[in-house]
């Protein structure tokens, strides 16, 4: 007798003989938790951790031309790595430049129109490097970088401390 294609017979361990066997649910992964609260997270444990070099300029810095102060966050470097980490995940290949489009936004001209203005280059830059640091990054052979196979395990076991967090509210 030929074999049936489709749903599998056997039965789930302790099941019964003829029940369909279901399939097994998924972890929890980035795509699948809040965004911002995960971010947050990402950078409170990238803080915690203490491994993440940080510049020594960062306290100066402004983080694009058409910005007119520096950030009033005095973490805002681990913010951007934890953002960038989770935008290399759901997005691999991506560059310094491509960095610098995403962190982009509108410069202001007076009285002329606004036109769109890139983020800054060298935050851009130092951030990769720093999650090359930790070995969440790796240089991607077609250009950009893309995550490592542990930094994708990092990001997804902390999607799961933050949708556990949010399940128990």
């Amino acid at each position: 007798m030929p074999a049936r294609r489709g749903r599998s017979t056997e039965p789930w361990p302790g099941g019964q003989p003829g029940v369909p066997r279901r399939p097994e649910m998924p972890g929890v992964t980035v795509k699948d938790v809040n965004q911002q609260e995960f971010v947050r997270a990402l950078a409170a444990f990238l803080k915690k951790s203490g491994k993440l070099k940080v510049p020594e300029w960062v306290d100066t810095v402004k983080l694009a031309k058409h910005k007119e102060l520096a950030p009033y966050d005095e973490n805002w470097f681990y913010t951007r790595a934890a953002s960038t980490a989770r935008h290399l995940y759901l997005r691999g290949g991506a560059g310094v430049g491509s960095m610098t489009k995403i962190y982009g936004g509108r410069q202001r001209n007076g009285v002329m129109p606004s036109h769109f203005s890139r983020g800054s280059k060298s935050v851009a830059r130092r951030v990769l490097q720093a999650l090359e640091g930790l070995k969440m990054v790796e240089k991607d052979q077609d250009g950009g970088r893309k995550l490592t196979p542990q930094g994708q395990r990092d990001l997804d076991r902390i999607a799961g401390q933050v949708a556990a967090a949010n399940k128990k509210h």
